[in-house]
């Protein structure tokens, strides 16, 4: 099997892209977050949700694709046990270590929580109380903010390999073969369809928590793509079929963005009712000809060996771990300074790129460290190294096996 270079590439994109997201989420006007810049602008909410229709619905994707990878190297039990530890382990140490500033700092700025950081870590490690909205989670008395991926990510596995038996067995296969035999047409509106079927379900009755217990529809329009994921895998005829619909794929998408963009506009979208629920199956139809559009072109254009990405592969998931309480420390630090819309958001992505560059230079270089970031022993294959210089291959390393160790 030669290695899937457009998988690994894809991975490290769509987790870079999250952290320009979260940046962005400082600076939108009218959408809550832990902190708001006093330079929000109401123009970026229309891009803002052009993304949020389907970036964290790739992201599962892409963790379904890596399980597949895996799954295929490890039995059911190991499989299990090997991703408990690269999952809940950076889980449970960032919400200890790393989360805790973003509560903090939210709590402070809303006037719920006073000022003194050493104060509010004594409290959070007891749980609390706070007072009612204090901060994201403050009514579980800890938060694991942007970490939620996590949990969610392991809950998903843990459900695949518990069906790995019926996946496994002549009913799934059959299924699975039916999904990566679809072609043209049918691909491009198909895997929608149950998309569509949990916005008419589930979507009224469960609106996004991010607390995994009330997160019905997001669990089951999550679990479907991770599904997704794992069964196109590397499938050949399936991304040939990708490939070849990338350009109607992506003119297909602009189009329903504009549909979208102009009923939004027009519709009474922010009152429950039948154009609301319309509103969102256009959604559903987008974000899945968006994913299908991006894994088309990424097969086309981003399978080959670039120099930057075994560097990537071994640092996105200490650079997911840590960015956003970066973002936070920074925005904190820079508002006094008053340094204006241009100047300040500049800063603060070159910031976050940095500290999350070195921190995860010194991550990578810890034994001790390297497990609370998710990461595993220290690679024999990969040298620490900026991007631009290629990697040493040990003779112990096989250039077929795919890289997909933090999602």
């Amino acid at each position: 099997m030669n290695r899937r270079h457009d998988i690994d590439a894809l991975r490290a994109l769509a987790f870079g892209l999250v952290i320009l997201y979260h940046v962005a989420m400082y600076y939108v006007a009218g959408w809550p977050w832990h902190l708001k810049s006093p330079h929000a602008a109401e123009w970026l909410q229309m891009p803002m949700r052009a993304l949020n229709l389907w970036r964290m619905d790739l992201v599962f994707l892409i963790s379904g694709l890596a399980l597949s990878f895996l799954q295929r190297r490890q039995g059911a039990g190991a499989l299990l046990r090997g991703r408990s530890g690269r999952l809940l382990l950076p889980l449970v140490f960032g919400m200890a270590v790393v989360v805790p500033f973003q509560a903090y700092a939210q709590g402070v700025a809303n006037g719920s929580i006073a000022p003194g950081f050493g104060a509010f870590l004594l409290r959070y490690a007891g749980g609390g109380p706070w007072p009612k909205g204090a901060f994201d989670g403050s009514d579980f008395g800890v938060t694991w903010n942007h970490l939620w991926y996590l949990p969610y990510l392991w809950l998903y596995t843990s459900v695949l390999v518990l069906l790995l038996p019926l996946l496994l067995s002549a009913v799934g296969q059959r299924l699975s073969r039916v999904f990566t035999g679809l072609r043209g047409a049918a691909l491009l509106l198909a895997p929608a369809l149950p998309l569509m079927v949990w916005s008419l379900l589930l979507w009224p009755h469960f609106p996004p928590t991010h607390d995994l217990v009330g997160d019905g529809w997001l669990h089951a329009v999550y679990f479907t793509l991770f599904l997704y994921g794992w069964w196109i895998g590397t499938n050949e005829q399936w991304w040939a079929e990708a490939a070849r619909l990338r350009w109607p794929a992506l003119g297909i998408v602009l189009a329903l963005l504009v549909v979208f963009t102009m009923l939004r506009e027009v519709l009474p979208v922010q009152t429950p009712g039948p154009a609301r629920q319309f509103l969102r199956l256009i959604g559903d139809l987008y974000m899945w000809t968006t994913i299908l559009a991006i894994l088309g072109w990424a097969h086309v254009t981003l399978n080959r060996p670039w120099r930057w990405l075994p560097w990537a592969n071994a640092s996105v998931y200490p650079w997911y771990v840590l960015h956003q309480t970066l973002i936070i420390v920074l925005a904190w630090w820079l508002a006094p300074l008053r340094l204006g819309p241009v100047v300040e958001p500049l800063l603060l992505i070159a910031g976050t790129l940095l500290g999350c560059w070195a921190l995860t230079a010194l991550v990578r270089r810890s034994a001790w460290l390297r497990p609370l970031f998710g990461l595993g022993p220290r690679e024999a294959a990969v040298k620490l190294r900026p991007p631009g210089r290629p990697p040493r291959l040990s003779t112990d390393q096989p250039a077929c096996r795919s890289a997909h160790t933090a999602g």
